[in-house]
């Protein structure tokens, strides 16, 4: 009887394989994305803008501009008459020179060839100033932030056609196997996280098949799905000790213990059990970190949010234990331990890790979860 093709002898503690994983690499070079393409990316870094927008006074509203000085007293029973013509603007216009307001249209009333303002205004009423919007000195977008359509709206008001972005190229190796759609999970996080992802089928779940679809010519980083337990059948792992170095194999991570990680050449590789629940765990704890390095999302934080927990987490020792949770009020509320469910993760806000060294966290201990916002559900 044929025995398993891929042991795992001992388990690796999950900073230790981040670590081999993560701490070599560097933001990918920066590129010109087209705005209608660059939602979603991470910003390369647009500093200071040096110009202001809107870079004149301009109407805010449709009707008659003027200089407030000018419609002091003016009222319905003490009408001002107007020495010239009034001026009108449409929104968006630029004010004319000497106005710094815009009253509405029936607050000037026309009598034969002359006309008298029946209502007075302030300054800036109905007024964008210039640079009101965008300073000349401000930072529009931040480096290393996911550029959302807010960033895009800006980027058009200054005029720009492509904003540079660091978009890592993500080749995604599915290995043949009933859990096929573990890999469009994981690739639509992935896009989510701002890369560019290609994803191609082993041509089968052979060692030597699986080894084949390994390309790392043009790609940044390569995540394997699939084939990383003991099974009979199960050879991703053994493909990768043969195409380039395995550096861990069996992550101490609940769940997600058969993950494994490792290099060809330079460029990093994650191969993710199959399973879905195991492989988002390695994916938040591995995988999206390794990604986060080389898109730069690194420099601008993901803050975790930090709240006591309502009630005990328990955990192993020695084992990385994934913790769902849902926020109540100004505290985490923990809904499971090391179980990643559809049904449980329907009901998460976010989730936390308690480390291999820890036994869990007593009830009222601040902890810092991630929520999952729009990366996962």
């Amino acid at each position: 009887m044929a025995g398993p093709q891929q042991i795992i002898a001992s388990l690796t503690p999950l900073e230790q394989a981040r670590a081999l994983l993560c701490d070599s690499l560097a933001p990918v070079a920066a590129t010109a994305m087209p705005l209608a393409q660059a939602e979603g990316c991470i910003a390369a870094g647009l500093a200071r803008t040096g110009r202001a927008v809107p870079a004149r006074d301009i109407a805010m509203r449709d009707g008659w501009a003027f200089r407030a000085s000018d419609l002091v007293g003016a009222s319905s029973y003490a009408p001002v008459p107007l020495t010239g013509a009034p001026r009108w603007v449409d929104a968006g216009d630029a004010l004319p020179a000497g106005c710094d307001c815009v009253i509405e249209p029936d607050m000037v009333e026309q009598i034969g060839s002359l006309a008298q303002a029946v209502g007075e205004s302030a300054p800036g009423a109905n007024v964008r100033r210039a640079g009101e919007d965008i300073g000349p000195d401000d930072v529009a977008i931040a480096q290393g932030r996911r550029l959302r359509p807010l960033d895009l709206l800006i980027a058009h008001a200054l005029g720009l056609a492509t904003l540079d972005v660091c978009r890592p190229r993500l080749r995604i190796v599915n290995v043949p196997s009933v859990c096929a759609t573990t890999t469009e999970f994981i690739a639509a996080l992935a896009r989510c996280a701002g890369a560019d992802v290609v994803c191609v089928d082993a041509p089968g779940r052979d060692t030597a098949s699986i080894a084949s679809a390994l390309d790392v010519s043009a790609c940044d980083m390569l995540v394997m799905i699939g084939g990383t337990g003991a099974g009979q059948a199960d050879a991703a792992v053994t493909a990768l000790a043969q195409r380039g170095e395995l550096q861990a194999h069996g992550i101490a991570l609940q769940p997600g213990r058969s993950t494994a990680v490792g290099r060809i050449g330079a460029c990093p590789v994650v191969a993710l059990p199959g399973a879905a629940d195991q492989a988002l765990a390695a994916w938040l704890t591995l995988a999206r970190p390794a990604l986060d390095r080389l898109s730069g999302h690194y420099i601008c934080t993901r803050a975790p949010v930090v709240l006591q927990v309502a009630r005990k987490i328990a955990s192993g020792p020695g084992m990385t234990d994934i913790v769902l949770v849902s926020r109540e009020g100004e505290s985490w509320q923990p809904i499971a331990v090391g179980d990643l469910s559809l049904r449980l993760l329907a009901r998460a806000d976010g989730w936390l890790a308690v480390p291999g060294g820890s036994e869990g966290y007593a009830a009222g201990t601040p902890c810092s979860a991630m929520l999952f916002d729009n990366d996962v559900v």
